[in-house]
């Protein structure tokens, strides 16, 4: 007789604990409210102290479990502090998403090298660091998934943007690389690419660009067949999917949710 499948996935994760690193806006933000909701404990990481209590006080406010820890996810003894505070408070770590992210918009030769170092310190060095530390914990408790945030622009290369393009790009080949290594562990890596999305870093690419957030939006939406830019909820949703067991047999893949953006020319 067939197994019964399971239709709420949601339920897959209740009681799991999950790492959520840019986790007070944006993506992370909407990723770690989402996956609270659906019964995880949160741990959101960031360097935005005050943003980052906030976002874990409106989860344990509507009945969630959240906690909010200060880490630059760039360095490695923070990362190393952030996890060991995680397995002390909560004794275990099932799901990491690292969700951390910049990016300054300019070419090779706009590009400082303090901007390059920065960028791939936080958008590429993070997710090295902190799976380094969880990875082994997953290991303990029999498995675990590691859903990893790239970019659209880490297929496909973006003008103004190489130091992104680049710290995205790697995150991908580095996404697929985990999922070789850590497989035999029953530890699942994967990654998304989100399009364009509402949040504080979209933004700021406006002011960065000379030209308006409606007019970014705008160009943006019209180069979608869904005739809009993407919500930090709708990554969140694509997020839980990955993190559930609705995604068992999946890993090393690359999601790339982006409204059509990537599907070819229209």
């Amino acid at each position: 007789m067939e197994a019964c499948i399971e239709t709420n996935y949601n339920a897959s994760i209740v009681d799991k604990v999950t790492l959520v690193s840019g986790g007070a806006s944006g993506i992370g933000k909407a990723c770690a409210k989402l996956l609270s909701i659906a019964g995880a404990k949160v741990v959101i990481l960031d360097i935005d102290i005050e943003r980052g209590k906030e976002v874990a006080r409106d989860i344990n406010d509507q009945g969630g479990q959240a906690l909010f820890l200060k880490c630059d996810t760039s360095n490695d003894k923070s990362c190393q502090i952030a996890i060991e505070h995680t397995i002390d408070e909560f004794s275990r770590l099932d799901i990491l998403v690292t969700a951390a992210g910049i990016t300054t918009r300019a070419s090779v030769l706009e590009t400082s090298e303090d901007d390059w170092d920065k960028i791939m310190a936080v958008n590429l060095k993070s997710v090295y660091l902190l799976s380094r530390y969880s990875i082994p914990i997953m290991t303990q408790l029999g498995g675990g998934a590691i859903i990893n945030i790239s970019s659209g622009w880490g297929l496909v290369g973006g003008k103004d943007a190489a130091a992104y393009c680049a710290s995205k790009g790697a995150v991908v080949l580095l996404t697929k690389a985990m999922a070789l290594d850590h497989g035999p562990q029953n530890i699942r890596v994967n990654c998304i690419c989100p399009g364009d999305t509402d949040t504080p870093m979209f933004r700021s690419e406006a002011a960065e660009l000379g030209i308006t957030y409606d007019q970014l939006v705008k160009e943006s939406s019209d180069s979608r067949p869904l005739g809009r830019i993407g919500t930090p909820a709708d990554i969140a949703q694509a997020i839980l999917f990955l993190a559930s067991e609705a995604s068992s047999f999946i890993t090393g893949s690359i999601l790339v949710v982006d409204g059509g953006g990537l599907a070819g020319i229209g």
